[in-house]
């Protein structure tokens, strides 16, 4: 099944597609959220610790490389877009060569350097092993991350948003089958939660390739598509490795506040982590109609109907900010009991480090629906430059925060410096997208 979002009404169009994606999305959050409740519960908050001390560096690779199979579908979603199924089918040939020969290189990589990351970042002697040990068994299955995130952007891009969430749905039961073996029959501890998750997202990628092999005629290679196309490449590698860059430097501000964190102690990593579940949960609708916006922008700049472009972003964004408020109230008046999933309610200090950082962020969440549907709307758009440079920017913010205002302040500057990031940002890309959009108008050529 494929979807044409060039037709139709867009508000109905952009909800139908983003109905399936946020279902997959909080079956995919249910993965870190499984892993955290039972790490937390029966493995305890140095456990729980050193799954989060890991959280950053963990995004920083996988996000990179999340970042690069989001981009590389954006060829994808506009060829077909246009009706040009030879030269989409010639893209996505070319990005799973170049997939396949980066995931080694990202596994070997990253396997050598986790243990000086870690150590680099200042994580407490109490819950290093721990994060190592999740954090290299998770870079080990990075293939499998890179395939599952290629083939369901391929599929999301063609308009199929239904079938990666009926296969995330299998995954993530395999996912907590899997940690209530690994973790409670077999005693594996922190290992066994990353084994599951591991093992959850090679299922979801395996099916994906079965499903799109099997399922869909214009996805399935002609000779005259199996041919290297340099040009091609540097288009893919051209939206991919920003949007890759994008997710990456975000990270690397993530990181600076991991590291400024983790100097407070284990009490502090542990309510962040716990505090960091709830927010990742409540950022799932955002990715949804982010990803739903996206595409609508990809396929119906192909099509060159510019107006529908620009109205699908307004009603995109209003959706968003809607959500954003009532999101805004659930974490600032039920933290604590959602804490409670993670954290046993013995654990004072660290129940009371993830309230008050829920609280914090919850003022500004409506902000960061702003900025998860309009920045993947310019990457729809090819515009992925300006969409990395606010990821440049929410860095720096982090960075300042991190740098400046932790060591004076303490645990109160780390819950403020995911809203200022998100403010700084989301003041460029609105600045931005205004002037993208006049651009392809007067010029849709140079964009397409």
């Amino acid at each position: 099944m494929t979807k044409n979002l060039t037709e139709g009404n867009p508000l109905k169009l952009i909800l139908l597609f983003s109905l399936p994606l946020l279902a997959g999305n909080l079956f995919q959050q249910a993965y870190n959220l499984v892993d955290a409740a039972i790490v937390g519960r029966y493995l305890g908050t140095m456990a729980l610790a050193g799954v989060g001390a890991s959280g950053s560096v963990n995004f920083l690779v996988l996000g990179f490389c999340m970042g690069i199979c989001a981009g590389f579908t954006i060829p994808v979603a506009q060829k077909f877009g246009a009706g040009d199924y030879s030269a989409m089918r010639s893209y996505i040939f070319i990005g799973a060569v170049s997939l396949a020969l980066f995931s080694v290189v990202v596994t070997v990589v990253c396997s050598l350097l986790c243990r000086w990351v870690l150590g680099f970042m200042s994580t407490p002697a109490d819950i290093f092993d721990n994060a190592y040990i999740y954090l290299l068994i998770i870079f080990l299955g990075s293939p499998f991350t890179l395939m599952y995130n290629f083939l369901s952007g391929i599929l999301r891009a063609i308009g199929n948003s239904k079938t990666p969430f009926i296969f995330l749905v299998v995954a993530t039961i395999v996912n907590i089958v899997l940690d209530l073996t690994f973790i409670i029959v077999f005693n594996m501890g922190v290992a066994g939660a990353a084994l599951a998750t591991v093992a959850a997202q090679a299922v979801s990628g395996i099916l994906c390739l079965v499903h799109i092999m099997r399922r869909y005629e214009i996805l399935r290679f002609r000779k005259e598509d199996l041919v290297w196309n340099w040009k091609k490449l540097s288009v893919l590698f051209g939206m991919g490795i920003p949007m890759g860059l994008q997710f990456s430097i975000t990270a690397i501000g993530s990181m600076a506040l991991q590291a400024a964190n983790n100097s407070l102690g284990s009490v502090c990593v542990s309510g962040f982590t716990a505090g960091s579940k709830l927010k990742i949960l409540f950022i799932s609708p955002y990715d949804a109609i982010g990803t739903a916006v996206s595409t609508y922008a990809g396929q119906n700049l192909g099509a060159q109907k510019f107006d529908r472009i620009k109205q699908g972003i307004l009603l995109g964004t209003a959706i968003s900010v809607l959500y954003g408020i009532a999101a805004s109230i659930s974490l600032i008046a039920f933290g604590r009991p959602l804490s409670l999933m993670f954290i046993d309610s013995s654990e004072t200090e660290v129940l009371n480090a993830s309230v008050q950082y829920a609280a914090t962020i919850g003022i500004f969440y409506w902000v960061l629906g702003i900025l998860n549907v309009v920045r993947p709307s310019l990457q729809g758009l090819g515009f992925t430059s300006r969409a990395i440079f606010s990821g440049v920017i929410e860095m720096f913010a982090r960075c300042i925060v991190s740098f400046g205002l932790v060591p004076v302040i303490g645990y109160k500057a780390v819950c403020f410096a995911d809203p200022c990031a998100w403010v700084c940002a989301v003041i460029y890309v609105s600045i931005t997208m205004v002037w993208c959009l006049s651009k392809i108008k007067k010029a849709p050529d140079s964009v397409c």
